[in-house]
């Protein structure tokens, strides 16, 4: 199973072409993994495989006794190193399986520096790759405090075992072929996408257990799903596992108030029982039970932190959210169920968008943000409406469904 994930991760997520390099981002607990990535990537031409281990252990040690000033910066050799990698048409594959209370006893304004100055330093590397210049995608494997954390009453190899389960089935990896699986899969997606982008709704009408919520959709916006396509024309799946369809929202034109469904783990922290109002854009008041401070920071990284930058639908009976368990990973919990992200949106998701400067996609509705940060507000209880330019309004998701015809 490790060797059709790994296989899964090299021709369909990153989709190595012969004498591409991969970065690969990975804690050390994925090295078995990570090792047969390596192997299925020369196997398939790439020239080099470069990987940069994280250990949350260390992580931890820095936020508790490095000096303030280390927070606030991020060395800049790693930063242009990415950068080099991606200017030559690298691919990048993270691995994402975080501890979501790693970081719950740090001071949250000492995340919210180190979170920033990474952001400041990685801007340009970033901006390439939510702009598809470069194949990424990003998969997740067990770790000991993550399967604990979804497996509470579970021994930790019991918990490591349950979760290789369920990424294996929601990844199609259990499946005889998972290469096959994936394409019927993204082009169930690329019907929705189809469909949504021949509508060009104007507006999006959320409804639910604490959201009423209105979006405006700028001229122009594309809907994308499952896979994407590159610059250079290579196709690849930035998510593995993905059930989401989503676009970008114009960054003026949210209004009402939302509220989350699931749990947001951010920066070693989880923020949760939260609700944000907004008006003509803007985050303009906000609770949370759980995190506020960390939800503040959050909010208040820049200007565009309060804002959104892309809108999500995924219906309620995905893989994922059927398996009735909170992963606490944005990862998968962004696909069980329909999502907002504050913060920057892909210019991919408007006409011509990639090839536009950061001043002309901000004059057509763009976010901008060192952030994009998702969280979710779909459940079985969501309805959502498209609203067309003659100002009819469609069903487009009745409790939690789809209510259009695919």
């Amino acid at each position: 199973m490790l060797q059709k994930y790994a296989e899964l991760a090299v021709r369909v997520g990153v989709n190595i072409q012969p004498g591409q390099t991969l970065f690969i981002n990975a804690p050390l607990p994925s090295a078995p993994l990570v090792r047969e990535i390596a192997k299925q990537a020369y196997e398939v031409g790439a020239k080099r495989v470069h990987v940069e281990w994280s250990d949350e252990e260390i992580t931890y040690i820095t936020f508790k006794h490095a000096p303030e000033e280390a927070l606030h910066e991020y060395p800049s050799w790693l930063a242009k190193g990415r950068e080099e990698v991606a200017e030559k048409g690298g691919a990048f594959l993270s691995i994402y399986a975080p501890n979501p209370d790693l970081l719950k006893d740090i001071d949250p304004a000492r995340v919210a520096a180190a979170t920033k100055a990474a952001s400041l330093a990685l801007q340009h590397y970033r901006s390439r790759l939510m702009a598809d210049h470069n194949c990424w995608s990003l998969i997740a494997v067990p770790t000991p405090a993550w399967a604990k954390k979804v497996f509470p009453h579970m021994s930790e190899e019991e918990g490591i075992e349950a979760l290789w389960e369920v990424i294996f089935r929601v990844t199609r990896v259990d499946q005889e072929d998972p290469i096959a699986a994936w394409k019927a899969h993204n082009e169930k997606l690329a019907r929705i996408v189809d469909y949504l982008n021949n509508k060009q709704y104007k507006q999006l009408i959320y409804n639910g257990p604490g959201t009423n919520l209105t979006v405006e959709l700028p001229d122009g916006h594309i809907w994308a799903g499952g896979a994407a396509k590159s610059t250079d024309g290579t196709v690849f799946n930035p998510n593995m596992p993905t059930e989401e369809v989503f676009t970008m929202p114009h960054k003026d034109g949210t209004n009402g108030v939302v509220r989350n469904t699931k749990p947001l783990n951010y920066g070693g922290n989880i923020i949760d029982g939260f609700t944000l109002t907004f008006k003509d854009g803007k985050v303009v008041d906000f609770t949370a039970e759980v995190g506020y401070d960390t939800l503040k920071h959050l909010l208040d990284t820049d200007e565009g932190a309060r804002r959104l930058g892309e809108i999500a639908l995924v219906p309620h009976q995905s893989p994922i959210s059927q398996s009735n368990l909170v992963f606490y990973n944005t990862l998968f919990d962004e696909n069980a169920a329909s999502h907002l992200a504050l913060g920057k949106a892909y210019p991919t998701n408007i006409e011509g968008g990639t090839n536009m400067r950061t001043e002309e996609l901000l004059e057509r509705g763009a976010n901008d943000s060192l952030v994009h940060e998702d969280f979710m507000i779909g459940s079985h209880e969501l309805n959502v409406d498209g609203v067309t330019k003659d100002g009819v309004r469609e069903p487009i998701m009745r409790n939690g469904e789809w209510a259009i015809s695919i």
